[in-house]
Order: structure tokens, then sequence, then C-alpha cells
């Protein structure tokens, strides 16, 4: 009660709290998206791979319309950096130098980090498979953080298109993703070349963050929110009931379609749908984390948000790998996601993997600060390591 009490004393009375819950929430929909769906194999070496109960329970692909808030995500980014970027005075530059070094830090931290527990782990005997999949659970997410550094730098121009036509600002990136999508899915896909998909990454993402920069601009009314909502909704099911798109927002293994990477027309109107609900919840999320006992969680959630999202990976994988060395098949931990036990039994491992998590970024969070203590040197060293962890993890070494 004395860490609420002392959180509350130091917010800011103009603190919008509505925003930060909304962040709060996309961002641990991140962790708990990829503990659910996501899973391992054992082979007979007893190494773990990567496995999805989705290729099993295509009655789960629901969960990942809830779980994929990435759409938020972006909003309430693009709402948060345009307020950052008016109360900004060193001009665009620093503005701009200081946002991306806040995303960059935890990146280096830690990938160098499990650059030197891959080196460790196979000093001590740990199956080469296994620290590919765990590399690759680790490096997965951050994508995320490139996407981001993108749209955040092109803030000002975001800026510029809310001031002249409010939210339609975002209308020709939905219709640059639906051309694409036709172009890719329609008639004519056989004589589209595979890397077509890839120019829907930067306007895809950007969408819900220019949503974000015209509703900090005060752009975005109630009015619009409802359309908002209510537009994305019709397209959402348009898109699956008539144009047959996948239901399932993450990647499937064995599907030849996927929504997230690059992501479809269908991600767009999710984010759409999901951006105006939160708009229009606003007020009533701010009233309700006045009360101190939930604005606290938010705060701390809020102020660990970059080390929560390059770390939780690595809490599941430490429950995983000890596992699979020393017990080697565990129910909904290391054993195949095809069967409906599987899924009450990782459920169950889900506050394993918050507990590991939470003791894992009261460490980590140090990389999120100012490294202000490193030298030029150390700086080179986590440089060159992180760089080795992410050739090994996209398999180029």
């Amino acid at each position: 009660m004395r860490l609420v009490d002392r959180i509350e004393q130091r917010t800011p009375a103009h603190r919008d709290r509505a925003v930060d819950g909304l962040r709060a929430l996309a961002l641990l929909a991140v962790p708990v998206g990829h503990w659910m769906l996501g899973g391992f194999t054992l082979d007979g070496e007893g190494a773990i791979h990567n496995a999805s109960p989705l290729s099993s329970f295509e009655f789960l692909a629901p969960a990942s319309w809830v779980l994929q808030m990435l759409g938020v995500f972006f909003l309430v980014g693009g709402y948060a950096s345009v307020l950052s970027y008016r109360r900004g005075r060193g001009g665009t530059g620093e503005w701009l130098r200081g946002r991306i070094a806040r995303l960059g830090r935890p990146v280096l931290g830690v990938t160098a980090v499990w650059a030197a527990l891959a080196t460790v782990g196979f000093l001590a005997g740990i199956p080469g498979d296994t620290l590919r999949t765990g590399a690759t659970l680790v490096i997965q997410p951050l994508w995320f953080v490139g996407v981001y550094t993108v749209v955040t730098a092109l803030t000002p121009w975001c800026v510029r298109a809310a001031d002249a036509v409010g939210v339609w600002a975002a209308a020709p990136l939905l219709g640059w993703v639906a051309v694409v999508d036709l172009l890719r899915y329609g008639p004519y896909a056989d004589a589209v070349p595979s890397w077509l998909g890839l120019l829907n990454v930067l306007p895809g993402w950007l969408f819900a963050y220019q949503l974000g920069v015209a509703w900090g601009e005060r752009r975005i009314g109630r009015r619009e929110a409802w359309v908002l909502l209510a537009g994305g909704a019709a397209l959402f099911a348009v898109l699956l009931a008539v144009f047959h798109y996948p239901a399932s927002m993450v990647g499937v293994p064995g599907e030849a379609r996927t929504n997230s990477h690059p992501p479809s027309l269908l991600v767009l109107a999710l984010a759409s749908a999901q951006s105006g609900a939160a708009i229009l919840l606003r007020d009533r999320l701010g009233a309700l984390l006045r009360r101190p006992a939930l604005w606290a969680p938010v705060v701390v959630v809020n102020l660990s948000a970059m080390t929560v999202l390059c770390w939780h990976q690595t809490a599941m994988l430490a429950a995983a790998v000890p596992a699979s060395l020393t017990a080697g098949a565990v129910p909904g931990l290391t054993t195949a996601p095809d069967t409906l036990g599987w899924i009450a039994a990782r459920a169950a491992w889900l506050p394993v993997f918050a507990a590991l998590l939470v003791l894992i970024v009261r460490y980590a969070r140090v990389f999120e600060a100012p490294w202000t203590r490193a030298s030029r040197t150390r700086r080179a060293v986590a440089g060159v390591l992180a760089a080795g962890f992410t050739a090994f993890a996209l398999g180029l070494t």
C-alpha cells in the first residue's frame, strides 16, 4: 500500500490515465498471446521446436482477435507521440533521437545478453536446435520495434496530415493495403511476386498510428469513433465470410496465407474496430483508473513496457528449456499442443511464466535507462554481440 500511495502522489494531475491503461492492456496481451498460442514439441534428441495449438484447434482463432491488440498499441503510440512532439523544445531531430534511443536500448540489451547465454548454453551441451528455437522466439517480437521506429520517424508528416484532413488521413493507408491484397489474393495472384506483400508492412501498421495522431490532435470525436468501430467490424465480417481471409490473426504453421506478417486488410479492419472502441471507452477507463490500487499496476507496466516486450519469451524459455533437459515431456510445457488437455495445462503454466517475467524485468529494466555509465568500448561490444545473435536467430550463421 505504501508503494500504491507513493505512485498516486507522484502522478501528475494532467496525466491521461486512460491512455496509459490502454497501452498497458495492449502490451500485456502480447505475452499472454505468445504464451497461449505458442507451444513446443520435443524431438528424439530432447531438443525443443516451435509448435502452435492453432494447427490443431481452429476454434481458438477468435482468441487471437482479442489477444492481437497491436492496433491499440499503435493507436496509443500515435496519440502519445503527438503530445510529446508538441511539447518538444529541441527540434524534431532531437525529439526523434530521444524516442529512438528509448526503443533501441532494451533491444540492444536483450540481444547482447542472449548472445552470451547462447554461447554458454552451447558450451554446456544444450542441443543446437533448442538454442535456435530460443533465439527465434526472442528475436520474433522485435520486428515490432523496427516498424515502430519507422512510423515514429514519420510523426511530423502524420501531424500535418491529421491537421489537414483529420481522421481521413488514414484512409489512403487502408486503400493501399486493400489494393495490395487484391493483387496478391485476387484473380491474378499467380502472376504476382511473393514479395509484393511486403509493401503492406509500413502502411498496414501506420494506419492505427495515424488514427492515434488524429486523436491526439483532437480530430476524432465520438461520432468518428463510432464510425471506426462499426466500419471496422463490418469490414472484418465481410473479409471473413465473403473473401475467406484466414480467421487467425497470427500465423498458423502450414497455412499458405497469414494476416499479420505482412499485415492484411483484416488486420486494419480489426485495428479500426479496436481503435473506435478504445476511444469510446476512454472516459470510463480514465474514471476507473482514478482508483490508486488499479492505477499502480498500470504505471509499473508502462515503466517496463519495452522490457516486457523484449523479455517475455525468455520467461517462457526459462521454464521450458530446463524442463526439456531434466524431465523431458512436461504437459503444457514441452508436450505437443494437440489436445484439449494441453490448453488447460498451458493455462496453468501462465502464473509461472508471469512470475519468471517479473523476476527478469526487475534486473533487465536497467537497459531501458540511459547508458550513461557505459563506455564506448562496452557499447561497441554490446553491438557486436547483438549483431551476432541476430544473425544466428535469423539463420544467417
